[in-house]
């Protein structure tokens, strides 16, 4: 399957004879890039803000998700997990975040909003194995570097794909990429166009791999 990142959180997610996916479109007179035109059987949607549930960007949607659950839809399982609430209801000056796991046949890829806190190890056990993990890292409303790699460490996931951060293209304060790397024990990185991820392409140690952002 292949893993294409269009800035701030949004990715698309493709498999042969599968759904297609879009995670967290965006407005771009809010958020910056390039505007989004992008087509997708199912889009998810983390939180209620511009940069995040843009989904008039994205044609062809069969299945708009932004809520908590399990779902199957084009040979896809799809679980939504409510994070943030501590057990208890989200402040109301904070948008309630909803990380989803995404199961292409055996290869699961887990979207993480724009959570804000490390999650519980009992949490943790409850998404089950992670191969990829897409990881907000910039602060703002989502967690800074420091906090992401301590879910990473959680997590252990096989790839890491940075998202949420300061980028040339972006309008938003967020803190750079090369903060999270230095969190991670990593000098720079060359950006690829996209992931393309097979069980026999996963690494063996956790690897993070830094995407371009590209125009849809």
């Amino acid at each position: 399957m292949e893993i294409t990142w269009y800035g701030h959180s949004c990715f698309r997610m493709i498999e042969r004879g599968m759904a297609a996916i879009v995670t967290d479109p965006f407005d771009s007179d809010v958020v910056g890039f390039e505007p989004l035109k992008l087509r997708a059987d199912i889009v998810t949607v983390s939180h209620e803000a511009p940069g995040h549930n843009f989904v008039s960007a994205v044609k062809g949607t069969m299945h708009h998700i932004d809520n908590p659950g399990e779902y199957e839809i084009g040979g896809v399982f799809i679980t939504g997990v409510q994070t943030d609430a501590n057990g208890k209801k989200a402040a109301a000056d904070k948008p309630r975040n909803t990380l989803y796991v995404f199961d292409f046949d055996g290869i699961t890829i887990a979207h993480l909003g724009d959570m804000r806190q490390v999650p519980t190890q009992a949490e943790v056990e409850a998404l089950g194995t992670v191969n990829v993990v897409l990881v907000p890292i910039g602060g703002g409303n989502g967690l800074h570097a420091a906090k992401a790699a301590e879910v990473i460490s959680l997590l252990e996931p096989d790839i890491v794909i940075p998202m949420h951060y300061a980028h040339e293209k972006s309008k938003l304060e967020l803190d750079p990429l090369s903060k999270f790397l230095k969190e991670m024990g990593l000098t720079a990185l060359e950006p690829v166009a996209s992931l393309k991820v097979t069980r026999s392409s996963l690494p063996d140690e956790t690897k993070v791999v830094v995407l371009e952002a590209a125009s849809s």
